[in-house]
């Protein structure tokens, strides 16, 4: 299966709409998505991931180096999942301590934390 990748601005938020699966085929995809989205300034991301099917370490991975490069620049990326399946990898992983994790991009989008 593919990865679909759109882009919108909600807000001072960059809403990432992700579909289908994330894996080490199409990770990189994502990864130039979102480094360019911040070498543009864009510091302030939701991924929104209820679409995607499948995640596996090397999209956790690419979640991660996109966090690690907004907070760079005192940003923020959020996540929307409401997917148990999804869910689960990030509890797994400890990484709900990590990431917010909403349930819907409003709910991203008007979070303070």
């Amino acid at each position: 299966m593919d990865l679909s990748l759109s882009t919108r601005t909600v807000g001072d938020r960059t809403v990432v709409e992700v579909g289908g699966e994330i894996d080490v085929y199409t990770a990189p995809k994502l990864r130039e998505q979102l480094v360019e989205l911040v070498n543009d300034g864009s510091y302030h991301l939701v991924v929104d991931m209820e679409g995607v099917d499948f995640l596996d370490s090397t999209g956790l991975g690419v979640l991660v180096g996109g966090l690690k490069r907004v907070r760079a620049h005192e940003g923020s990326l959020r996540l929307v999942c409401n997917q148990e399946r999804i869910l689960k990898i990030f509890r797994i992983t400890g990484l709900t301590k990590v990431f917010p994790i909403h349930t819907s991009v409003d709910d991203a989008v008007s979070a303070t934390d």
